[in-house]
């Protein structure tokens, strides 16, 4: 089945960044509050994006990498804007 990194929206309009080896079973975890803790008190959530990977630690190393991203650039992934996620991946210098 393989692994793969996803992006829930919570009623709160947070978003919660996982990742899973079985995506059909977490969801349905975190729709019924047994996910996380996080997802639990923020339901219901709606899944947003995922994105496929084909090794625990490639998912892993990806899921961090966008969990330090902002609000801003996790909405141009989901939104598959990339000349935008471009755009707020640049460094800005003063």
């Amino acid at each position: 089945m393989g692994w793969f990194v996803y992006i829930l929206e919570c009623s709160d309009k947070s978003f919660y960044v996982g990742h899973t080896e079985n995506l059909d079973a977490r969801l349905k975890a975190h729709k019924s509050g047994k996910g996380a803790l996080y997802t639990a008190i923020r339901r219901p959530v709606i899944l947003l994006y995922r994105e496929p990977h084909q090794t625990k630690k490639s998912t892993i190393k990806r899921e961090l990498q966008i969990k330090k991203w902002s609000r801003a650039k996790k909405q141009a992934l989901i939104n598959g804007d990339l000349a935008k996620l471009n755009q707020l991946s640049k460094r800005r210098h003063p």
